[in-house]
């Protein structure tokens, strides 16, 4: 039987992935009992007219040479509907965690205004932006500079903890996306990014993401010593989230783990 949230708060387990709402979900969630709030939402960017919003993700945000993954729901939000549903999640999210505990929520160059707003909106304090810088390929246009970044907001509930068991982090990191076999989600970010975020949750602390897609936080969650918490609507990824945090607890790559490889350590979820 799959783990549960109690199992993971409890430290039964170190991991779950859950299907269901992101309001509802969030709203069972007992007071301060997360360390670190880490997620990639959807961004319902893309574009600038109503138009562009309302297409399909899949075609937003594939390039003709990119191998098109299946597409998600949630990212067809103007900017102010996107800004005032962020702080609803945001909100519910505070009660759930810990004092002092972080917040990285991404975004790109389109949404950061709105997101900055939505993450104080919810009653976080901003303390600044992560960079994740995405190297030379991503879509260049004469005449304009490369949209090559995308960013991540964060802040803390309350006032902020000095921890030296976290250190002082990089405010930003160079990595390119992922592709090929690797790439199991359409907006999916390299675990290298991840795992540089997830840093800044102290050694031990579960780490929510409510909108886990195909797990990469909770991938770098687990290969950091932390515990996750993931949230998905769509159970096709919450399907291969889960079988990616499974491969993991086993030290074993997805590819691996779908070839039936055995693992030399045994389960260590």
């Amino acid at each position: 039987m799959s783990a549960t949230i109690e199992d993971v708060l409890e430290g039964r387990s170190r991991w779950c992935v859950v299907t269901g709402d992101v309001l509802a979900t969030l709203s069972s969630l007992p007071p301060a009992s997360i360390g670190a709030l880490v997620t990639d939402p959807p961004y319902s960017s893309g574009g600038f007219t109503r138009g562009d919003r309302a297409m399909d993700a899949a075609t937003k945000y594939s390039s003709a040479e990119q191998t098109r993954q299946r597409t998600f729901t949630g990212d067809n939000r103007d900017q102010r509907s996107f800004g005032y549903w962020c702080a609803l999640w945001l909100g519910e999210a505070l009660r759930a965690t810990v004092p002092g505990g972080p917040v990285v929520q991404f975004c790109d160059w389109r949404q950061l205004p709105i997101t900055t707003d939505a993450v104080q909106a919810g009653g976080w304090v901003w303390r600044g932006v992560f960079v994740w810088a995405k190297g030379v390929s991503s879509r260049p246009q004469m005449g304009r500079f490369r949209a090559s970044n995308e960013f991540a907001v964060w802040g803390t509930n309350g006032p902020s903890l000095d921890l030296t068991e976290v250190g002082c982090l990089p405010g930003h990191i160079e990595v390119a996306p992922p592709t090929g076999t690797d790439r199991v989600h359409l907006t999916q970010k390299p675990e290298a990014v991840m795992e540089a975020v997830c840093a800044i949750a102290p050694p031990g602390t579960v780490i929510l993401d409510p909108f886990c897609g195909s797990g990469t936080t909770g991938v770098a969650a687990l290969r950091l010593g932390r515990r996750f918490i993931g949230i998905e609507l769509d159970e096709h990824y919450a399907a291969v989230a889960r079988e990616r945090l499974a491969a993991e607890s086993q030290g074993l790559t997805l590819a691996a783990a779908r070839a039936g490889q055995a693992s030399l350590f045994g389960d260590q979820s």
